[in-house]
């Protein structure tokens, strides 16, 4: 054999030696893994062990008698819940939890038998060389926790509680609010199951979950409710002067009962408020602003004849407006900062007119139109009332394009504003009542209105025809004045007209007594207006009805009196024709329909014939 032929040879052997060695290890772990196999038949692999009992060596029934007499935990374990100060403690099978040794023993056995060759075989070498702790096999019954730990949520759970605020008399109390508080069961059933499995003593952590109120704390509300009743409420008119009226003051037990706690959404977010009740609020304030209210008052003139100027009698007066929602927020803001003394809030508005005007900035520069009625007869009573609704109107001013109402001036006709008891017609009737007279006072201003040009934008005539308004200047009735009077009884029955010039008007009414007169006049600018008008006079007339005779048992016996004059019915047809610059400007036609009228007589009880007692005293005979 030469060099070559032992080279070639040699690797031939080195593999020959690798092989059998290979060969040799497989043989001898497969002799020791059958024989370990065999050794430990049917006994748990060395180093096994359940919940650190060792088992090594122990067949499944034995390890089962040994876990049982061991492993105590189910009976003797402690497990612990903690809220806060309080503790419960039970022990594992109270919790529902059972041991199943068997199981265990079993699962011990498994343990480097499962998984295939070689991850039996890891298993076995990993058991052996560093120990292999089987979790124990447990029986868990949640529905004995579950029953535990409701018990535990009785004692722990409470319901969220809302900060509130009261009013007691003038008292005001207030409770803080309260989380709620609420055991998850199921959350903490989990951690349980973990704690349970551990075999070991231990704690479980409750899952509490907290629910915050919407108001948590309210206290300075409450402060805020009492700094409101500290003391009474004054309000008042700002730039009060002599004659205003207030202030006004509410005593604490009044704001007591007006104070308003309510909880409202901002952003989001609930937020308690307390204050005076806005809804009260404002009934007590629209109560003030019937007082508070004032229009603003023009200055009242008279025009000077002598001298072409006017001259004041009367100044004007600045008008206001409460405004109630604004003063609502001003005073509850007031109340709030602790402030009592709080100032409505009112807007002030200048009159149009103030007592330093001049005729010439007013085109009051000139008498425009004259009127004279006649009231001959009347009584004390009724001239009395003529002087107190002429007086209304005397220096009054009449805004360009203003329309004019005659009922918003006159006011309240009643005997607390100067007025007397005078004969009116009422109901179809002519009575006694306050204000009689008034209408010699519309139908003067009508007839002014009338002759100087004016549109008429309102008239109502009288239920039958009034000798006091078609007199003439010799008191005689004149026919060609039918059909130009006019009634106020306001708000239902008014006289409007209208300014319709660029210029204001000034009224001026003057009442002779003496003389029983009424005289209206009206002074501007003269526009080249003026007045033509034709009247059908009485038509269709129809006669007064027979008189009427009543029985009233306040007059004596034979003692008659008239309380009403017969009249008779009729139509009448008024026109007019306003002129401007030679043209026709306007027409306009005033028809009237005046009713037949009885005369009525009252008489004593036990009266002779009542018609002989009429015609004895001239009475209930025609018309007046």
């Amino acid at each position: 054999m030469n060099a070559l032929t032992f080279r070639r040879e040699l690797p031939h052997q080195i593999l020959a030696v690798l092989i059998g060695g290979f060969s040799l290890f497989v043989a001898v772990t497969l002799v020791w893994t059958v024989g370990y196999q065999l050794a430990y038949a049917g006994r748990i692999f060395p180093g096994v062990s359940v919940a650190g009992v060792d088992l090594s060596g122990l067949s499944p029934s034995d390890a089962a008698l040994k876990l049982s007499q061991t492993l105590s935990y189910p009976i003797t374990g402690k497990v612990l819940f903690r809220d806060g100060d309080r503790v419960w403690v039970a022990s594992p099978a109270e919790l529902g939890m059972v041991f199943d040794a068997s199981a265990s023993a079993m699962a011990a056995y498994q343990h480097g038998r499962s998984g295939g060759l070689f991850s039996a075989l890891s298993g076995q070498v990993s058991a052996r060389g560093l120990g292999a702790d089987v979790p124990p096999v447990i029986l868990f019954d949640q529905r004995v926790a579950y029953t535990y730990l409701q018990n535990i949520a009785s004692q722990v759970d409470q319901s969220v509680v809302e900060a509130s605020l009261r009013v007691e008399g003038t008292n005001v109390a207030s409770e803080p609010g309260r989380l709620g508080r609420s055991l998850n069961l199921d959350a903490t059933l989990v951690y349980l199951a973990g704690q349970l499995q551990s075999f070991r003593d231990g704690e479980v952590p409750l899952v509490i979950q907290e629910t915050a109120p919407k108001l948590l704390d309210v206290s300075s509300q409450a402060e805020a409710a009492r700094r409101i009743l500290s003391q009474p409420l004054t309000i008042s008119i700002p730039n009060y002067r002599e004659g205003d009226p207030g202030p006004w003051t509410y005593d604490i037990a009044v704001l007591a009962n007006m104070l308003s706690v309510e909880v409202v959404d901002n952003n989001g977010v609930a937020e308690m408020r307390v204050g005076l009740d806005p809804i009260t609020m404002r009934e007590a304030l629209n109560d003030l602003k019937v007082f508070v209210d004032r229009n603003p008052k023009n200055a009242r003139f008279v025009f000077n004849d002598g001298t072409g100027q006017i001259e004041p009698i009367s100044a004007s007066a600045i008008g206001r407006v409460m405004d109630v929602e604004a003063s609502i927020a001003a005073i509850n803001e007031a109340l709030l900062r602790g402030e009592h003394n709080v100032n409505l809030i009112v807007a002030e508005q200048a009159p149009a007119v103030q007592d330093t005007a001049t005729g010439a900035e007013l085109g009051v520069v000139q008498l425009v139109a004259e009127q004279t009625t006649y009231f001959y007869g009347s009584s004390e009573s009724r001239i009395q009332n003529i002087v107190t609704a002429a007086g209304e109107y005397h220096g009054l001013l009449v805004a360009p394009g203003e329309t004019f109402s005659m009922g918003s001036v006159l006011g309240d006709v009643s005997l607390e504003n100067g007025y007397a008891e005078a004969l009116i017609i009422y109901g179809g009737r002519t009575i006694k009542g306050v204000g009689g007279g008034v209408c010699q006072v519309s139908t003067t201003l009508f007839r002014t209105v009338f002759m100087a040009g004016f549109p008429v934008v309102e008239r109502y005539s009288h239920a039958y025809r009034v000798s006091y308004y078609e007199m003439d200047a010799s008191g005689a009735v004149d026919n060609q004045y039918a059909g130009l009077d006019a009634t106020v009884y306001f708000p239902l029955v008014d006289f409007k007209f209208k300014n319709d010039t660029s210029h204001w008007l000034l009224m001026e009414t003057y009442v002779n007594v003496a003389a029983r007169t009424l005289t209206w006049k009206i002074y501007s600018t003269d526009d080249g207006r003026s007045v033509t008008w034709e009247t059908t006079g009485p038509m269709n007339t129809v006669p007064a009805p027979e008189p009427i005779f009543e029985e009233n048992p306040e007059l004596d016996a034979n003692e008659i009196k008239q309380v009403d004059y017969a009249a008779e019915g009729a139509d009448v047809t008024v026109t007019r024709t306003v002129w401007k610059d030679g043209l026709v400007y306007f027409t306009d036609r005033f028809q009237t329909h005046y009713e037949p009228w009885a005369a009525i007589c009252q008489f004593g009880p036990g009266s002779d014939s009542p018609k002989k007692l009429a015609r004895k005293n001239n009475v209930c005979l025609g018309s007046s």
